[in-house]
């Protein structure tokens, strides 16, 4: 994470939906905190080593074919219901807290030895010693990793338990800890030449295997390192608070900013609104006063909350900037881009193509008020569901099986990994905000034991439900791939990249649907989900220049007030939203509670353009020559960081990350806008079983008349 959120541009709405299935990128988990002592995006390469494990050296790098790692012969199984299970079991993490307190207080006595041991030996460092490290450190990595993941799940699950509360915050204080007390080495490191790396490779061929690691996680950084163990530990304490600030911020959305309190609604009901009823009764209620009570409530709420976020938030910029600044970066913004293997120019380009096409979605807008019987749209209108009876429920067993039947074009391996997770207590499922269960949705990978990924759902029978649990078992299925496949320190990608998988199988669910539901249930699954691609192409965008906008109104103002940023994310809105909905005129507080902003990962959500502009890309190729692409794409997800992403897109599909990806995005959204008009068409014709007979009848089969040139 990571999108199936506001259905139609309002972006409050869209980031509410979008916390539930956007991933906060806890995969990169400890190696992105602390793998091989580098507090990864902490101490050394900063805010940005959870990206930098890539490299074009390849050949030394031994990637497992991904034919082994499931049976060759196979025979698709479905989904038994019965064997279904929805809450987490983390006794395989560990089997009490107890024993999770004492894993803490080992790896704090195995820092201090790692240290110990080492320190000397990188005084005259010699290649066999440096293997020996690698292998230490990574062991103690993969420790950490799930210990982890097992405080920060166990406090989304309630973010009021005070034993996972405290056991994070103490992990987070051991990764700090152990990356001072192993900063020699990255200081050690970042600072050797081009000839000291090639003796250590003579002197010890096992390094070999390692040589992509060492160069994308220290030689590429070598400009942007510690200068001394000192600058190092200055910089690890800064992350520390820089954790501690997300922390924060996860507990006041979910305690305070989505806690809206109670509005009455025309029937005399007493309505709680909360992260999930407010999405829930927006997405569902055709009375459109319940709606606008709803909103309203909401909307002014947050403005409240605007200045004790905005406090928190000020402090978040200025840690972001300190840090990045202390490594030879401008600001966190260039760090964020290094990290990513992204030019400033690649985000110019893309935000260019999303602002100038901005008007292909009028004709949603036309579409949905049409539909609605509106004269004129408002922010509480768009997102409710187009059926002919909105709120439709739809249990999680039969989501479940909607999107087994989704990957029936996909390699097998898609279908074994499926059934693993959704059997294997892999998912935990369903909203619990009154026990402080946290909003949202993410994917946590295991790749430290090669086991399926941990999935965080918040599952309410709706729609976008389905498509946020196919999204999150994109994550889970890419994740377990590439732990079967490669050493786990290339067991890292970055946001991007991660995100592809993901959206990919919205667009699988969405085509499923088109082919194999009624007409009415395919218009409404096709209208949200061209909406999506509003929030994609131009919400999300729209998030990163506000965080770039508010770090600069930071670090010249020293902080920023609830109402500067207030007013600064309704200016950037205006460029990005649609003339014809009628916003109100307060400037709006959305901003407060997008978990994003505060993440230690900065600028999170333009990412998400890029990814499914490249989604786009591949789904046209998987729709032109499935066979083809299923080998590509099984080699692709298995092959983690071992290349970097513009060399892996490029072997695999012949993708650039270029202007011609965003234009040609925009392209496929046209046609899917085309889609939707003609299946409109056939609401009052003749009856087909399925909406994709109405849809071929109008206009033959849409893949291939449309994209299939």
């Amino acid at each position: 994470m990571k999108c199936w959120e506001v259905f139609f541009l309002n972006v409050d709405e869209y980031f509410e939906i979008l916390a539930r299935v956007e991933v906060y990128m806890r995969r990169k988990s400890v190696k992105g905190l602390i793998a091989l002592g580098i507090i990864k995006g902490l101490i050394t390469i900063g805010i940005l080593l959870f990206f930098a494990v890539f490299s074009e050296c390849s050949a030394y790098v031994e990637v497992a074919n991904p034919s082994e790692i499931l049976n060759e012969e196979y025979t698709f199984e479905e989904l038994n219901p019965d064997e279904i299970t929805t809450e987490w079991n983390d006794s395989y993490l560990f089997s009490s807290r107890e024993a999770a307190q004492e894993e803490l207080e080992r790896l704090k006595q195995s820092s201090v030895e790692i240290s110990e041991t080492f320190r000397p030996e990188f005084k005259e460092l010699s290649g066999p010693a440096l293997l020996d490290y690698i292998e230490t450190e990574k062991e103690f990595s993969r420790s950490f990793d799930v210990l982890y993941i097992y405080a920060y799940t166990g406090l989304s699950k309630n973010v009021n338990d005070q034993f996972f509360s405290s056991l994070l915050e103490d992990t987070q204080d051991l990764a700090t800890e152990h990356g001072k007390a192993v900063s020699f080495a990255t200081v050690k490191l970042t600072s050797l030449s081009t000839e000291e790396w090639g003796q250590l490779f003579s002197e010890e061929p096992g390094l070999e295997k390692y040589r992509p690691y060492f160069e994308a996680s220290y030689i590429r950084f070598a400009e942007h390192s510690p200068e001394d163990e000192t600058q190092a530990a200055h910089l690890a304490d800064i992350e520390n608070q820089r954790m501690k600030l997300e922390t924060e911020a996860s507990s006041e959305i979910t305690n305070n900013v989505t806690m809206a309190g109670n509005t009455t609604l025309e029937n005399g009901e007493e309505y709680a609104v909360n992260s999930q009823s407010y999405y829930t009764l927006l997405s569902t209620d055709p009375n459109r006063a319940n709606r606008e009570k709803c909103y309203d409530l909401r909307f002014y709420h947050m403005i409240d909350e605007s200045d004790s976020m905005a406090a928190l938030y000020s402090e978040k910029a200025r840690l972001d900037d300190l840090a990045a600044k202390e490594l030879n970066y401008n600001d966190s913004y260039e760090a964020s881009l290094y990290g990513l293997y992204l030019t400033n120019n690649q985000v110019d380009e893309m935000n260019s193509v999303f602002k100038e096409r901005k008007g292909v979605f009028e004709e949603c807008n036309e579409f949905r008020k049409t539909k609605l019987g509106l004269e004129i749209l408002k922010p509480y209108d768009l997102l409710l569901e187009l059926n002919e009876e909105p709120g439709e429920e739809y249990t999680y067993t039969d989501a479940l099986k909607s999107i087994q039947k989704s990957y029936s074009g996909m390699d097998p391996r898609f279908n074994e990994i499926f059934l693993e997770m959704v059997t294997g207590n892999f998912i935990d499922a369903y909203p619990d905000p009154d026990n402080g269960k946290q909003p949202g949705g993410y994917c946590y990978e295991l790749c430290a034991l090669q086991a399926p990924a941990l999935i965080f759902m918040n599952y309410n029978g709706m729609i976008s439900d389905q498509k946020a649990l196919t999204h999150e078992l994109g994550h889970g299925i890419h994740f377990y791939l590439m732990g079967q496949s490669v050493d786990y320190l290339y067991c890292n990608v970055p946001v991007y990249e991660v995100e592809v998988p993901s959206t990919f199988n919205e667009e699988l669910f969405v085509d499923y649907v088109v082919e194999n539901s009624d007409r009415d249930t395919a218009v409404a699954v096709l209208s949200q989900h061209i909406g999506e691609y509003q929030n994609y192409f131009c919400f999300q965008p729209m998030i990163t220049e506000f965080e770039y906008k508010a770090h600069q109104l930071c670090a010249e103002n020293g902080n920023a007030s609830g109402a500067e940023l207030n007013a600064l994310w309704t200016e950037l809105f205006k460029e990005y939203r649609s003339d014809s909905i009628e916003y109100y005129a307060e400037d709006s507080a959305e901003w407060t509670y997008i978990s994003h902003i505060y993440l230690t990962d900065n600028y999170y959500t333009f990412n998400y353009a890029v990814s499914k502009a490249i989604t786009l890309a591949l789904f046209k190729q998987y729709r032109d020559d499935p066979e083809t692409f299923n080998e590509n794409y099984i080699a692709y997800l298995s092959a983690g960081s071992t290349l970097t992403p513009e060399d892996k897109l490029k072997k695999y599909f012949g993708i650039e990350i270029n202007r011609q990806l965003f234009e040609d995005a925009m392209d496929v959204v046209e046609l899917r806008i085309q889609q939707l008009e003609e299946l409109d068409k056939g609401m009052n014709g003749p009856e087909f079983e399925s909406a994709t007979e109405s849809l071929n009848l109008y206009s033959g089969s849409f893949w291939n008349t449309s994209l299939g040139e």
